[in-house]
């Protein structure tokens, strides 16, 4: 079987650093130890390479669709894809996925789609019919796409538990967010919820399209962060992000689904990797009851969930697992397990694969 995932924004310094990004070459790394697998995302230059058994093909972009990264146009993707047994693009309203599937579905090749957070296209009666199958990344994704029960299968995400995992308990010291630091991920919320003498690290970048309520919000965070132990430490390598996560007492993340500039975030949040990654670390967590976060945080046993926007709230579990040792280390043992029993990248490629053996065999 040869399967191609379709990803409109490449993963790292060429591209963005967001979920919605290394989501699809996470699953991909993992599908590609099972089946022949490619990565086709778009960028500034073209480029092909081998990440081990995964190929990455990133085609060279002429524009963007409305200045949007989801929306880049490019030469060759129709092309890309002639030798694919089954489709599988990422984010159902992107430009290229909606090329893509147009293009399997006259050439009769399974399509599969997963969102990543721009949500459903203007008709989700066209969406039903373009694709077979809908793998969300969680429940409320499923919710936020309205597609059909029939059509859709959870499949959730994972950690890669080698690459992420415990280390020395007596090095972890104070609060790590990591993530665009955008409005609706609510670290302004964060920054006032920090508990006297605590240590907060912000590991990644300010937004990625510069609008003037980013520009602000820039300023604003480190206005907020005068006087407090507030590091901005920019995008993080990835081979840094394992012992970011591993000394760090607490991973935070605080989204909202109303900003401080008063603006609905109509998708807030769908999985949150971020989370994924500190629990396999053995990193408890602090999450908004927001999105899908919920639904990977168990709340009390692996971290705690609290009510977006409530810095009273945040303040008050901060303060618990930077002040209690026993409950600290419980959680931390318990957000492992959790991780290593249900979020494991296999196990989501595993939930993948029987989709995919379903639909190429009926094909």
């Amino acid at each position: 079987m040869r399967v191609i995932h379709v990803s409109p924004t490449a993963f790292g310094g060429s591209g963005l650093y967001g979920g919605g990004e290394r989501y699809p070459v996470e699953l991909a790394r993992a599908l590609a130890q099972h089946v022949d697998c490619e990565v086709v995302t778009f960028g500034p230059r073209g480029a092909s390479y081998r990440d081990g058994p995964l190929h990455v093909t990133v085609l060279e972009r002429s524009f963007l669709l409305r200045r949007h990264p989801a929306h880049p146009v490019a030469g060759g993707l129709v092309r890309a894809l002639k030798r694919a047994d089954l489709v599988h693009t990422h984010h159902v309203r992107a430009f290229p996925s909606r090329v893509a599937a147009v293009a399997a579905y006259v050439r009769k090749q399974p399509r599969v789609a997963t969102d990543h957070g721009l949500g459903p296209g203007r008709s989700p009666a066209l969406d039903a019919r373009l694709f077979d199958r809908f793998l969300t990344v969680s429940r409320y994704s499923a919710a936020t796409l309205s597609s059909p029960a029939s059509k859709t299968t959870v499949i959730y995400g994972g950690a890669d538990t080698d690459r992420f995992h415990p280390g020395d308990e007596q090095l972890r010291q104070g609060v790590l967010f990591v993530g665009r630091l955008t409005p609706h991920k609510g670290i302004d919320r964060l920054i006032a919820a920090l508990p006297q003498g605590a240590t907060l690290t912000l590991a990644g970048t300010f937004g990625h399209d510069r609008e003037l309520p980013e520009r602000a919000y820039e300023a604003l965070l480190r206005s907020l962060a005068r006087g407090r132990d507030v590091r901005f430490a920019g995008p993080v390598p990835e081979d840094h992000l394992p012992a970011l996560y591993r000394h760090a007492r607490v991973l935070v993340l605080p989204s909202v689904d109303e900003t401080c500039y008063g603006k609905h975030v109509a998708i807030p949040e769908l999985l949150g990797l971020a989370l994924l990654e500190a629990m396999a670390s053995g990193t408890p967590v602090v999450a908004s009851n927001i999105g899908g976060l919920p639904e990977v945080v168990a709340d009390g046993v692996t971290g705690f969930v609290v009510e977006p926007g409530n810095v009273a709230a945040l303040r008050e579990r901060l303060e618990e697992l930077l002040g209690d040792d026993r409950l600290h280390a419980q959680m931390s043992r318990n957000a492992r397990d959790h991780v290593v029993g249900n979020f494991t990248w296999a196990r989501c490629a595993e939930r993948c694969l029987s989709a995919y053996e379903e639909l190429v065999g009926a094909a």
